[in-house]
């Protein structure tokens, strides 16, 4: 029943806008149609191919019907993107990137039933090995810089294995080392000439119809403002060399509240921080305005 009445207000709203101009829903999304033309990170997407056009409409149409995550999207994207696009511009890679972030976690701190956490989605191991600290009080994983210099560096490495970006979009998502396998025993070196699971399969259409509509919001209905965008924290930052045994006292020491701290900084997942590792320091995030 509940299901039944979220369908049943959401076909109400898509019927009052202005791009339904007095149609159904349904008729209205069946005149939504894919563009002709489709790239990711200046790679083409073959929509001439059946099959491609088939799964990439899949989720196209998916997607569509998830208005309120749309909007979440793009109004997430105020406070992240800015983030990536200077990182990604930094490191001379292709802007395109940021949508895997918007797969992977819908913009959003989340945490998969596999373990997988942050903007980036990082597994325990994976997050280790690209040099983010992953323990009892802190997880890097949900700092959004480092998590994305990190998600970056991954990405660059199966770049420069697999030279191309689709592939390497690929390997984020079932690792590098089974794209090889799959290139291996396939022969193909082309990411839709290969058979590989369900899972990674709709992982790089998704990616690519996120950056559609989100890139063209308005053509599809989304008409936010300026002003609806989530903006990026205004904060300032504290060096800490030494552990904090009560962070509450420590916030209300530097002017700010425990509150704070612990939205400002996700990354940190305890009530205290012990001694940052040798050579390191912690940068804490406080607001501003206190």
């Amino acid at each position: 029943m509940k299901k039944f009445f979220i369908i049943f207000f959401f076909i109400i709203g898509l019927s009052l806008s202005s791009n339904a101009q007095g149609s159904n829903f349904f008729e209205y999304l069946s005149e939504l149609k894919l563009p002709d033309s489709l790239y990711f990170c200046g790679e083409r997407i073959p929509l001439e191919i059946p099959e491609v056009r088939e799964r990439a409409e899949r989720e196209f149409y998916l997607l569509l019907q998830q208005p309120g995550q749309v909007i979440l999207f793009l109004k997430r994207s105020g406070r992240f993107f800015p983030l990536f696009e200077k990182i990604l511009k930094e490191k001379n890679m292709p802007d395109d990137l940021k949508y895997l972030s918007v797969a992977e976690s819908a913009l959003f701190m989340s945490r998969s039933v596999k373990g997988a956490v942050g903007l980036w989605q990082f597994m325990p191991a994976t997050a280790k090995a690209y040099g983010l600290q992953v323990d009892d009080y802190v997880d890097e994983r949900c700092n959004p810089e480092k998590s994305t210099v990190a998600a970056l560096d991954y990405l660059q490495d199966g770049y420069n294995v697999h030279k191309s970006w689709l592939l390497a979009a690929a390997g984020y998502n079932m690792g590098n080392t089974n794209v090889n396998s799959a290139k291996e025993f396939q022969g193909s070196n082309d990411y839709f000439d290969l058979f590989l699971n369900e899972e990674t399969s709709r992982y790089i259409l998704r990616i690519v119809i996120i950056k559609e509509i989100m890139l063209n919001a308005r053509n599809y209905g989304f008409r936010l403002s300026k002003d609806d965008y989530y903006k990026p924290d205004e904060v300032t930052y504290l060096e800490c060399k030494e552990g904090i045994d009560n962070l509450s006292d420590w916030a209300k020491a530097k002017g700010t509240t425990y509150k704070d701290v612990k939205l400002l900084n996700p990354w940190i997942i305890n009530r205290k921080l012990p001694s940052p590792p040798k050579g390191k320091t912690y940068m804490i995030a406080v607001p501003v305005n206190k």
